[in-house]
Order: structure tokens, then sequence, then C-alpha cells
């Protein structure tokens, strides 16, 4: 944390107030965090739709910059989705921040790591991004074919080479979401 200039955390939501804040101060964060309720217990104010798990992480990191992004996809995706800047089947992702410059910096590596990037707006707009919407991960995995059974998904998923997703893909589903309530998972959701 101390050496990099951005960082990237990914951990349980449940643990977010251990992240160190002191030297994470001044710093950009890349905030990969989801809330599921039934992996990281009930948090009120996320049920509640007063805050979106981002706000809640700004709030701990004050003095860091904290920018909402590659929190909609499943790692394997990650890797094997990568395409370099202009290819015709790049896929982009979206990312919410209340500081622009820092989402620039965020655009800029992500761009690097084979992604355009989508800006869908502030912290308070991140929920566009989050388990239960359209643009949570199934359009990076593509289809479940029907013989895989409902206990083998997740294999099948983790081990999928992806369906690229183009900016305009995620515009539309991020702009027409209708807000779940308080973070959801469900298996069932993604076949």
């Amino acid at each position: 944390a101390e050496a990099g200039d951005l960082v990237v955390v990914s951990i349980p939501l449940s643990a977010y107030e251990k992240i160190p804040a002191q030297p994470l101060a001044g710093k950009i964060v890349i905030d990969t965090l989801n809330y599921y309720p039934v992996r990281d217990g009930r948090i009120a104010e996320l049920d509640a739709n007063e805050l979106t798990s981002s706000e809640l992480v700004q709030r701990h990191l004050a003095d860091s910059r904290v920018v909402k992004a590659a929190s909609n996809i499943v790692v394997s995706q990650l890797f094997s989705l990568a395409r370099p800047s202009g290819a015709p089947d790049r896929s982009a992702m979206p990312i919410a921040g209340d500081d622009a410059a820092a989402k620039a910096e965020v655009v800029e590596l992500l761009d690097l790591l084979g992604y355009d990037a989508v800006d869908i707006g502030t912290l308070a707009d991140s929920w566009r991004s989050e388990p239960g919407t359209p643009v949570y991960c199934k359009p990076y995995f593509g289809e479940v074919p029907k013989d895989v059974s409902l206990d083998k998904t997740m294999e099948w998923i983790f081990q999928a080479p992806g369906v690229p997703v183009p900016a305009d893909r995620v515009r539309e589903r991020t702009a027409t979401v209708v807000r779940p309530a308080g973070g959801s998972f469900s298996v069932d959701a993604w076949r």
C-alpha cells in the first residue's frame, strides 16, 4: 500500500474496516468489494440503500480517493477477455468515483490491462454495477449451458473463456437498471 500510487483492494466487504487507512492516505484506491449479506452479514445502511458499498469504503478511507472498478467481472474472464486498445472485441467495465482525476488514472490503468471504461458516475451511483444488476458478471461469462447442473454452475463460470462486453452494452445496462435492495447473490440468477 505504501509503495503504490494506485492500490487495489479486493477483500470481503465485511473486513473493510480492517483496511489500513493511514498507508492509503492520498492514494487512489480501486475498490472491487461487493456486498453479499450471506457472507458479510447484514449492514443496515446498505440494506436500506442509504449508502453504496463504495461510499462505505470511502468513508473509512476518508483521505484516499476511492474508485469502484473491476468489481463486476469474474477473475477468469478478467484475464481471458483483455484485448489491446482498438480491438473490435474489446470489453469495457463500469467505473464510479467522486474524484475526476482519480477516475482518469483508473481509466488509464484499465486501458493498459486491456479494457475500456464506462464512467457511470459518483460512488453514490456505483450500485449500478453491484450484484443483482444487469452488468454484474453474467454478461462477461455468457449463458450457462442447459446441461450444466446447478451445483456445477460456478465451476463452469470460472472456466468459461468469456464473452466480450463492449462499452455501449455496459452503458445501456447501467443506464436502465433499477436499484436492487441491499446486496444479493444467487447462483440461480446467473443461469
